[in-house]
């Protein structure tokens, strides 16, 4: 492949399942580097990167994801940009290539990937907005959103409206079999019940925010 893609996950304390991803997007034909920067993390999420082959950055203390993607950007030039979250679980060579070939050969700039929730929770997450973290885009599509306006869920809304405001070709693809470690795993139930109620209002609060700010025209 002719095209540079560089892969860029933002990882926090995900050392359980980070060295899986990684060892996909190495072993994929479609992705030239893998990059991981690890948002302070206090676990073993570095070390198990880099031994699965990634070369990886590290923050002094959590910024949250959006500082991460910017962080990892910075260090490469490549013309494709792939962005993957570090809790994926079923990743697949298929995977990334389904992602990657629309924007490689030209039919979007970007392409979102939907996670297998089952038949009909996917259809229906089809015609919501796009909010995956497993995106990607031609550089200047990340590029071109302000940097204020790539944190935390507000980066997924921000890149959509991008392309959307600017009749710029994106998309979606289902990518069956892959899905992620859920929260109630990672810190229990009562406390991830809790974590995804905040994650639903910095959802709608983030969709709001970018059309504000392409109405005072600052993207």
């Amino acid at each position: 492949m002719s095209v540079r893609v560089a892969a860029i996950i933002p990882a926090f304390n995900e050392e359980l399942t980070v060295g899986d991803v990684v060892s996909t997007l190495r072993a994929s034909p479609d992705v030239r580097e893998v990059i991981v920067v690890c948002d302070g993390s206090t676990d073993k999420t570095a070390e198990v990167a880099r031994a699965a082959g990634a070369t990886t950055y590290a923050l002094p203390k959590n910024q949250g994801k959006g500082a991460a993607m910017l962080h990892g950007l910075a260090h490469t030039d490549a013309s494709v940009i792939a962005f993957f979250d570090a809790d994926l679980r079923g990743l697949t060579a298929d995977h990334v290539a389904r992602l990657v070939l629309p924007v490689v050969n030209g039919s979007r700039v970007m392409n979102v990937g939907i996670r297998d929730r089952g038949t009909l929770a996917s259809k229906l997450a089809s015609l919501l907005p796009l909010i995956g973290g497993e995106r990607v885009m031609l550089r200047q599509v990340a590029e071109g959103v302000p940097p204020e306006y790539l944190q935390g869920f507000m980066a997924e809304s921000a890149l959509n409206y991008y392309c959307r405001s600017r009749d710029l070709p994106y998309g979606s693809v289902h990518l069956r079999g892959l899905s992620i470690r859920r929260k109630y795993e990672k810190v229990g139930w009562r406390l991830g019940v809790v974590q995804y109620a905040k994650m639903a209002g910095e959802i709608v609060g983030s969709m709001l925010a970018v059309r504000i700010g392409r109405i005072l025209k600052r993207f």
